[in-house]
């Protein structure tokens, strides 16, 4: 998983402050470090089939919050999106 110094490290690069934990880019940006870890994990452990849920939760929560800023932010969405190296 990610450790706090990597959260904090996401967090200062996303986030309008160090403390802005609850903006979407930065909530986009943890998402995205926690799929890109369960994804290494089951490279390894195919038949994970109960963290495959969460991880499918996981996508689609992104998959919400990237909606959301792309209506209400758009630069801030394309930003985003080719940082992290999402198809957008």
């Amino acid at each position: 998983m990610l450790t706090k110094e990597e959260k904090q490290e996401i967090i200062k690069k996303f986030g309008k402050n160090e403390n802005d934990t609850g903006s979407a880019a930065v909530q986009i940006a943890l998402l995205t470090a926690r799929i890109k870890y369960l994804t290494e994990h089951f490279k390894t452990h195919k038949k994970d089939f109960h963290s495959r849920r969460g991880l499918l939760k996981l996508v689609g929560r992104r998959r919400k919050l990237l909606k959301y800023l792309r209506n209400y932010n758009f630069e801030e969405y394309k930003k985003v999106v080719t940082e992290l190296g999402l198809k957008g």
